[in-house]
């Protein structure tokens, strides 16, 4: 489909997803929200596609919630009228977990609604201009998209509280520090970088990804030792005699490189 606020690019086997308003510092909009949510999907649906890199237009990666959406939800409280967001709600933690790998490549300002888009990501890099703020309790509202469960996951408990009660901003070296990115890089380093990284993750077969991700996001919150280890002895015979399986196998033996990309 044809996309207004984001931008669809494949170089060969990797999707990336950009987002496309600049001139708001890719604030996000209901129609954004919705296309962000479109063309995730249209990705992972892409089979030439084995993983995605998710970046933003211009000097910044997304500076948070289009002020409008603040405005339609306290008209809405309020009893007015207001315009429905394009299209159904999809949810955007969903396309990503269930999907193929994500690295986000965090070019510039992650504030409030454009920090909560970042978290679900499998990887996260930033620009060394990037700076990251859990905004919502300064602008009267509270954090989303499950960030509340997935912030504390990456940083910490005590970490995730003072960034989100206090709302105040970090710059790319702390978000380092307390683990909220693998990494940081020049500017002009960071989307080659994202996308060599985005690149080393689509040499795996795609069911060893697929099986390897869903494990990892059922189990991360699992406290049922015993159903952590059931899932992976179930995974584990999924795989087990699969074209890819068979190609390591034969790799190894014969003292070469899989070839995963052959068997798609």
């Amino acid at each position: 489909m044809e996309y207004e606020t984001v931008l669809l690019d494949r170089q060969e086997d990797v999707g990336i997803l950009t987002l496309n308003r600049p001139e708001k510092m890719n604030a996000v909009s209901n129609q954004m929200a919705y296309e962000l949510c479109e063309a995730m999907e249209e990705l992972n649906d892409d089979e030439s596609v084995s993983t995605i890199v998710l970046t933003g237009a211009g000097r910044a990666f997304c500076s948070g919630a289009d002020v409008s959406r603040f405005e339609d939800g306290v008209a809405a409280k309020d009893g007015k009228a207001v315009g429905a967001p394009k299209g159904p709600r999809l949810n955007w933690i969903q396309q990503i977990r269930s999907g193929k790998p994500v690295v986000c490549a965090v070019n510039g300002a992650s504030i409030g609604a454009g920090m909560t888009r970042i978290l679900p990501c499998d990887v996260r890099i930033a620009s060394e201009t990037a700076r990251f703020s859990m905004r919502f309790v300064r602008v009267g509202i509270v954090p989303e998209i499950a960030s509340t469960q997935i912030l504390p996951q990456l940083v910490g408990l005590q970490v995730a509280a003072d960034l989100m009660l206090s709302g105040r901003t970090i710059d790319a070296t702390e978000a380092e520090r307390i683990g909220l990115v693998l990494k940081v890089l020049k500017p002009e380093e960071l989307l080659p970088a994202s996308i060599e990284l985005a690149r080393e993750y689509a040499e795996i077969g795609p069911t060893m990804l697929r099986e390897t991700k869903g494990l990892l996001y059922q189990n991360c919150v699992e406290q049922d030792i015993a159903l952590v280890t059931q899932r992976e002895g179930a995974a584990i015979a999924r795989c087990t005699g699969t074209p890819e399986q068979r190609e390591a196998i034969a790799a190894f033996r014969e003292k070469r490189t899989p070839d995963f990309r052959s068997l798609r």
